[in-house]
Parts: structure tokens; C-alpha cells; sequence
């Protein structure tokens, strides 16, 4: 295992056991039991379609991918609060090891330290999503296109988000240099085929319920999703982080405030990738920021900051400059990177241990 290897296993033992303990606190301090922290808000969901299919209408709202996985480990007799922590923990990895070969050590360690980062220890999408999407995008720049499309199929069974990475790795596909037009048009289609996994879902639902707009339905019986002006929907959302709109449950505010920031990062985030002129990357990232906009108001925002790869692959190459050769006439310029990159990873874990905490709690976490 190369250097760069082992920087990165370090980091997932070290960011998962600092999880691990917060998660043992919260069983001692507030006597919750081991379901009731690995079973908690979008888990239960995830379970419950396990179990008994789609019974609850607003659970048309998953992809089948996660629940088929846990469904599976059930069925070998693996409790599934602990098939889905493996599997998290599986796909976190795997998620890290694109991200190292596609930005350096510390990207990949970086979105180890993410600030939702509990997220990909429990049976939520965001680390078996980030797993395949990763490797889809690494395995399109390597230009293996194949395993790309393949890989992007499989990201479609866990998440809506799959649309947006086909759209993203079809432009990828599209501007690829040095390439004969028809190859390029080849590798796009490629990519496109993935989208047979969301219409398969799409048609299934249909035949469950006689609506093509069953998933869309559910998803604004359950969470209140709905097509809004980009300034409406943020002023729902900043009415929302008031504490004074959940006096007894003041945390619940803190996270819509994070909402709002986390948009002004994937914001500015897409402005930089067009300014560097990564037109891919920016549609990666800018039309889920679209998609969030236009919502009621800004709801997951802060976990979907985990499928941002382009965001840990600039601060990958932020630190290189940083830790890089010494360059006299740029060295105020090497301390500031490295000054910021460290900054950042400090205050990334620190945030990532307290929604550890509002998570294992049952607190509302996003």
C-alpha cells in the first residue's frame, strides 16, 4: 500500500472511531440503545421498505438499491442496524479511494471530516451513492467508459441524484479532447443507458399506484417538495432557521441555518468550476444547487455537500499548493493555503462530531 494509501486509511479508522465515540457517549450519557442510534429519521424508512416493500405511500420517496442491500442481510440473519453500518462503512471507503486517485490524499481525507460525515456510517444512500458516483467519474476520466455507464447505473439505484450524474458524465463524455466525434457520442449514450434503472423505478411505481408521479408525490406528502422561486424558497428557509419558529427544539433551526450556507458554498462552488472552466463538474454540482433552489425551502442540502467531489478536489489542490515546493515568490501565498486547508479540517471535524451527536440523539440532523 502506497503512502498516500495509508494517509487515507488512517483518516477513515480515525474519523470513524471519533464517530464510534460519539456514538458510545450518547449511549451512556442519554441511555439510548444501539437501535435507537443506528435506526434513526431516513434509517427507519430504509428498514421499514426492507421489511414490508412500499406499504407507506411517502416511502415511494427511496430507491429500492439500499433497502434490496439491507433486505439481503436480513435475509442471512445480519441485524440490519448493523448490515447497514457495514455497508456504509464499505462504500465510505470505497467512496475515499476514488477520491484519492482522483484528488490526492487530502481530498480524499477531507470528506472523511466532512461535516456530515454520520451520514455515511449508517444506512443512509450518501456513501453507497458517493461510492459509485466517484468511481464512475474516475473511471470516465480514465476513459473506461463501460465500467463508467455501469458504475452510474448503479448510482441510480440508490438516489435520484443518478439524473444528475448522467447529465454531468454525458457532458464529461461530450468534451472529452482529442477524441473522434462519434466515440464522444458513443460514450455519452453510454452513459445515458443508466437512465433505464430510473425509469424502471419510475414505471414500477407506476404499475404500484397508476401514477408516472408517484415518486414525486411522495416526496411532497413526506417532505413537503415542490417546485418554488429560488428567492421564495429561501426566504422559507430562513423563517425556518429562526430559533424562535422551534422553541423546544432549537437545533432544528441550526440546521436550516447550515442549509443556507451549505447553498452558498454549492453556489459559489459552481461559479469557480465555470471561472477553471470545468464545465462537467460545474453541471455536477450546479444543477442539484437548481434542483434545491427551486424547492419549497432548502432541505438536505448539508448532506448532499458529500456528493460534492469537485469541492474536496479543489481543497486537494489547495494543499498541494500549499505543502508543496517551496516558491519565494509565492510563499505568502503557501502559508495562507496551508493556513486555510488546516483551518478547515479542523473546524470540518468538530462540526461533524456535533451532528454526530444531533443524529445519534434523535435530534433533527438533515
Amino acid at each position: 500500500m502506497s503512502r498516500d494509501a495509508w494517509w487515507v486509511a488512517r483518516a477513515w479508522l480515525a474519523s470513524r472511531g471519533l464517530l464510534l465515540g460519539v456514538a458510545l457517549l450518547v449511549m451512556i450519557t442519554q441511555h439510548r440503545s444501539g437501535h435507537d442510534l443506528l435506526s434513526a429519521w431516513d434509517v427507519a424508512h430504509f428498514e421499514a421498505i426492507a421489511t414490508q416493500g412500499y406499504a407507506n405511500p411517502i416511502d415511494r420517496a427511496f430507491f429500492p438499491g439500499l433497502p434490496l442491500l439491507l433486505r439481503a442481510a436480513h435475509t442471512v440473519g445480519i441485524p440490519m442496524g448493523l448490515a447497514g453500518v457495514g455497508i456504509a462503512g464499505i462504500c465510505s471507503a470505497l467512496a475515499a479511494w476514488a477520491l484519492l486517485r482522483l484528488g490526492g490524499p487530502v481530498a480524499a481525507s477531507l470528506w472523511l471530516f466532512a461535516p456530515t460525515t454520520v451520514f455515511t456510517t449508517v444506512a443512509y444512500t450518501e456513501a453507497p451513492f458517493c461510492a459509485a458516483a466517484f468511481w464512475a467519474w474516475e473511471r470516465a476520466r480514465s476513459r473506461h467508459w463501460g465500467q463508467a455507464a455501469l458504475l452510474t447505473a448503479v448510482a441510480c439505484s440508490f438516489r435520484v441524484s443518478g439524473l444528475f450524474l448522467i447529465g454531468a458524465l454525458g457532458l464529461y463524455a461530450l468534451l472529452q479532447r482529442g477524441t473522434p466525434a462519434t466515440r464522444r457520442l458513443l460514450h455519452a449514450t453510454l452513459v445515458a443507458l443508466a437512465a433505464l434503472v430510473l425509469f424502471a423505478y419510475v414505471a414500477w411505481l407506476h404499475h404500484l399506484t397508476g401514477s408516472w408521479n408517484a415518486w414525486f408525490e411522495a416526496q411532497q406528502s413526506g417532505w413537503n417538495r415542490g417546485f418554488t422561486k429560488p428567492w421564495e424558497a429561501l426566504q422559507h428557509t430562513l423563517d425556518a432557521a429562526r430559533p424562535s419558529k422551534w422553541p423546544d427544539r432549537p437545533a432544528v433551526a441550526t440546521v436550516f441555518g447550515a442549509e443556507v450556507v451549505s447553498m452558498a458554498v454549492g453556489t459559489s462552488l459552481s461559479v469557480v468550476l465555470l471561472v477553471r472552466r470545468r464545465w462537467a463538474q460545474a453541471g455536477w454540482v450546479g444543477v442539484q444547487v437548481f434542483a434545491f433552489a427551486t424547492s419549497w425551502w432548502f432541505m438536505s442540502v448539508n448532506r448532499a455537500v458529500l456528493l460534492w467531489f469537485p469541492l474536496w478536489l479543489l481543497a486537494g489542490e489547495l494543499a498541494r499548493f500549499g505543502w508543496g515546493p517551496a516558491r519565494p515568490a509565492h510563499q505568502g501565498k503557501q502559508v495562507a493555503a496551508r493556513t486555510a486547508v488546516a483551518v478547515f479540517g479542523v473546524a470540518s471535524a468538530g462540526v461533524m462530531v456535533w451532528w454526530a451527536w444531533q443524529f445519534f440523539t434523535g435530534a433533527w440532523a438533515s
